[in-house]
């Protein structure tokens, strides 16, 4: 890839999301519609950790993250301090990892 393609791509994809802050900043949206555009981040993130969580190149694989995952999901539920999530999903992670 050329140092040319990386700039045209780094221009448009500014000007999209430019474009797109514009065209909704103006508008005046029914509460129901604010509300989904305001969980769209959330929804999007969540599909991110499902996505490299379970899929290893094009193939389906559950292996130790599938593990950290579960005990952070625990953890949030239970309304654990942030950083005292991430070291629980790094320690099982690792855990999981090392006894298999």
């Amino acid at each position: 890839m050329t140092w040319t393609v990386i700039v045209v791509l780094a221009v448009g994809a500014y000007v999209l999301k430019a474009t797109g802050v514009v065209a909704i900043g103006v508008r005046d949206f029914p509460v129901p519609v604010r509300n989904v555009i305001a969980l769209i981040p959330a929804a999007v993130l969540a599909a991110l950790i499902v996505k490299d969580t379970f899929t290893s190149g094009h193939d389906l694989q559950v292996d130790a993250r599938a593990i950290g995952v579960a005990v952070a999901c625990v953890a949030v539920w239970r309304k654990v301090p942030l950083w005292v999530v991430i070291v629980l999903a790094c320690a099982a992670t690792g855990i999981a990892r090392a006894v298999s």
